[in-house]
């Protein structure tokens, strides 16, 4: 026969009182396999994982303890593992509502890949239309020192030093834009390629 001590068996008394007037009770177990019951947890108890138990001191839900870095650690990667799932399905739900064969994404890739490059070929003429006037400036500013390899020649005018410095500006912020451009278009290809993959994988297409 299993001799209950006197404290569990208070602590079972008094956990009894307290399912009878419904307060929560909880139960867990100590570093030394012990059992304990109680409607409040000891300090010392804190950091151990306890289970709640109702009316009829049946478990029926579960508080964690202290987690371990290990732990801590693979929980983050599972609830990273499980986020990726949702945002992978939320993107092929909106896949297969957006289009209904793979020429319909082709032809919306096409339009937006044609965005950018009458951006590109737009900024390529203003581009050579700037080479044209930059060369113009040069010359203009060959007669002048800093520019001239005539060491008497005058100091270069203020409007045309701003002149050079402000083409010369100019040409650098659309040459960016236009490598913007041509790096849009690449990333538009290869996501519209991604697409198509993923909508033939979901259509179980060959």
């Amino acid at each position: 026969m299993r001799i209950v001590s006197l404290t569990i068996l208070m602590a079972l008394l008094a956990s009894t009182a307290a399912l009878a007037q419904n307060q929560p009770v909880f139960r867990w177990v100590d570093s030394e396999g012990l059992t304990h019951y109680g409607d409040s947890i000891p300090a010392e108890y804190a950091e151990l994982p306890k289970e709640v138990l109702n009316e009829h001191g049946v478990a029926v839900g579960q508080l964690d303890g202290k987690k371990t870095p290990e732990q801590i650690e693979a929980e983050r990667i599972a609830n990273e593992k499980r986020v990726a799932i949702e945002l992978r399905q939320r993107a092929d739900q909106a896949l297969l509502a957006t289009y209904l064969s793979v020429d319909e994404i082709l032809m919306h890739r096409d339009r937006r890949v044609e965005l950018f490059q009458a951006q590109s070929r737009v900024t390529e003429l203003y581009l050579s239309n700037l080479s044209r006037r930059m060369e113009r400036i040069r010359n203009d500013a060959s007669r002048y020192s800093p520019y001239s390899e005539d060491s008497a020649a005058p100091m270069i005018p203020e409007d045309l030093a701003d002149d050079l410095r402000d083409t010369k500006d100019t040409i650098a912020r659309h040459e960016r834009n236009l490598e913007k451009f041509l790096e849009d278009e690449q990333q538009i290809i290869t996501r519209f390629d991604g697409d198509i993959s993923r909508f033939k994988l979901l259509k179980g297409i060959e």
